[in-house]
């Protein structure tokens, strides 16, 4: 965990059960300050190839950082650093060959 990292774990701390000094949280579960998470309905997944496939395309959109695809539900959760441009998302899932129907 570097300085920075730190600081904002301090600073998100406070009020909480976690201390400076521990934690009550798993430190591999490290949440993204100012992170966006958005649900996609995308219809046409029915495997896990499917699955990697829409993961794939979503991921190389600039400023996402995680992609999860589940095909039996047809969701896509994607964090990003911002917002994302629907028409991108439209675009990656259409590559990836299924339909994004919209937002979850």
């Amino acid at each position: 965990m570097t300085a920075e990292t730190e600081t904002k774990t301090e600073a998100t701390a406070s009020g909480s059960c976690c201390s400076p000094s521990g934690s009550c949280h798993d430190a591999s579960a490290e949440v993204q300050v100012g992170a966006v998470t958005t649900e996609y309905q995308v219809s046409g997944m029915t495997c896990g190839h499917c699955e990697g496939a829409v993961a794939g395309e979503v991921s190389e959109i600039p400023g996402v950082t995680s992609v999860k695809a589940v095909a039996s539900t047809g969701r896509v959760t994607v964090v990003s650093d911002a917002p994302l441009d629907l028409e991108a998302v439209r675009a990656a899932v259409d590559e990836a060959g299924y339909e994004l129907v919209g937002r979850a």
